[in-house]
């Protein structure tokens, strides 16, 4: 599959969209034309199985916009699209297929709105012939997978993911993917569960909202159906404990909500979450840091590895931000905590700079964190987390809105289970299990021996260390006492190697 993603890349590259983040917005289109036609037939066939109507997505007329021409819309699938020839295709997806893909789930669906202003800009038949045919080909090996006893939703999840991870720019205003074992860590963190509303005010192509789904879709599924992900981590899909019609239907459309501040990455986000089995997702435009955005008090769980360099204008800063700063990465932890519905908890990448800067505004936020919340934890992770895209050190804070923190947990992750290089090789061991083991009975423990990995620091220590929150501050390191010989031993050893010299020089003399 991997092989196939980057065969795509490259067509895609020679054939004029050299900007990664064009290029995956074309190929969403694509992958979600083909999945709409497998899930329509899919729904078709069950509905034969079961006896009940279903009324096809693809039955009908089309009428064009902006035009009174009218089309068949199984004309529209991809299964008949794809045997056409190179320029009728590319005009038939140009003209009708694409038209009608963004206005599938209703006219006036979120989707629908963010839909609008998208354009289908591949500008050559034979590049459109050779991306169906090698998305055909990634279906066929999803297939295979399936067969081997993968869950569909979740390799295809792989391929989508796989695909988005070969953004390769470091991100502008310091964007970048989160990897998906640290998104995973993070829901362990905080548990997210139905019937509550979860966010993230900086989504980019929605993981860590389809993080939250797939844990609470492992926690509605039964055991038979469970497996372990490449990381360890528990996983399942079917979500078969679930047998009220109302709780699919509140998490699939009242759970998930987002928010980035480019259109791209909001349309990336959509269609992710879509083909990932979320029917309509609540994602938006919208610079949650600006004025424009007022959605206090709303969630019950933030997720989110916000934007870590980067400022606002002054002018445009929302008036409910107490901070007085123009820094990102510290104005989005306060609009997190705002965002929070009283009780509400949330688990939050920040660099580590937030720990410890001593300027008023990080100081101000450290107090807040401690003083309007429960700050239950920091996991301080190793700098190579985020490469190739970055090697800043970073840290998860977990906390909870209101209540009163007593006690900080601080663990000091050394490996998440791959390298620390641009490679990020699988390595066999990983901190990520253990954090959450030590996470769950963290109050049953001693958890006061500050020369281990984990340990509680209690609030009063933190205050006087003026809200000091990096682990450096607390930890101590044992060392372990070097034996020496004595000095006449050393001597004696010193004369014994000068002899082996001094021979070795008459030896070389001889040969010369």
């Amino acid at each position: 599959m991997k092989s196939l993603i980057n065969s795509l890349w490259d067509k895609f590259w020679s054939g004029g969209i050299s900007n990664p983040l064009t290029a995956i917005e074309q190929i969403s289109y694509l992958l979600f034309m083909r999945r709409l036609d497998e899930m329509d037939m899919k729904l078709k066939n069950d509905a034969e199985f079961t006896g009940e109507k279903y009324v096809s997505i693809f039955e009908g007329k089309f009428k064009l916009p902006n035009s009174n021409e009218t089309v068949d819309k199984s004309t529209l699938r991809w299964s008949h699209f794809k045997q056409m020839e190179g320029g009728e295709m590319l005009r038939h997806v140009q003209l009708k297929v694409f038209p009608y893909m963004k206005q599938v789930n209703g006219r006036n669906t979120v989707f629908t709105r963010h839909m609008e202003d998208a354009v289908f800009i591949i500008p050559k038949a034979s590049l459109l012939v050779e991306a169906v045919t090698i998305i055909d080909k990634l279906y066929e090996e999803i297939d295979k997978q399936m067969q081997a006893g993968q869950m569909f939703n979740d390799t295809q999840g792989d391929m989508y993911e796989f695909l988005l991870s070969e953004i390769a720019q470091a991100g502008k205003n310091g964007q970048f993917r989160t990897p998906r074992h640290i998104i995973s860590l993070m829901c362990e963190l905080v548990e997210p569960k139905l019937p509550e509303t979860i966010c993230d005010p900086a989504c980019g192509t929605g993981g860590f909202l389809l993080g939250a789904y797939q844990y609470i879709l492992t926690q509605h599924t039964s055991k038979e159906h469970l497996y372990k992900d490449d990381n360890g981590f528990t996983r399942g899909t079917l979500g078969d404990k679930l047998t009220d019609e109302r709780l699919w239907k509140q998490l699939r459309e009242k759970t998930f909500f987002g928010y980035d501040f480019d259109s791209t990455m909001v349309r990336i986000g959509l269609m992710n979450l879509i083909l990932h089995g979320i029917t309509y997702p609540n994602i938006d435009r919208k610079d949650t840091l600006s004025k424009k955005y007022n959605e206090d008090n709303q969630y019950k769980c933030i997720l989110a590895n916000p934007p870590f360099k980067g400022s606002i204008d002054t002018a445009d800063i929302n008036e409910n931000l107490s901070l007085k700063t123009t820094k990102t990465e510290l104005l989005f932890v306060n609009r997190i905590i705002n965002s929070l519905d009283n009780g509400g908890r949330s688990a939050v990448i920040v660099p580590d700079g937030v720990l410890f800067g001593s300027s008023t505004a990080h100081k101000a936020l450290r107090k807040m964190l401690v003083e309007k919340c429960e700050l239950q934890g920091i996991i301080s992770m190793p700098s190579g987390v985020f490469k190739p895209y970055a090697g800043v050190s970073t840290a998860i804070l977990v906390f909870v809105k209101g209540g009163q923190t007593e006690k900080v947990w601080f663990y000091d992750m050394q490996s998440d289970g791959y390298s620390l290089d641009d490679k990020r090789e699988k390595l066999e061991t990983s901190d990520l299990l253990d954090i959450v083991k030590e996470w769950k009975t963290r109050h049953k423990a001693k958890n006061d021996d500050r020369k281990e990995k984990h340990f509680f620091i209690p609030i009063k220590e933190i205050i006087k260390k003026d809200y000091d929150l990096s682990i450096n501050q607390y930890k101590e390191v044992a060392y372990e006492k070097q034996k020496y010989d004595k000095p006449e031993i050393i001597f004696e050893k010193l004369k014994k190697i000068e002899c082996e010299i001094s021979e070795g020089l008459k030896d070389l003399r001889k040969m010369l």
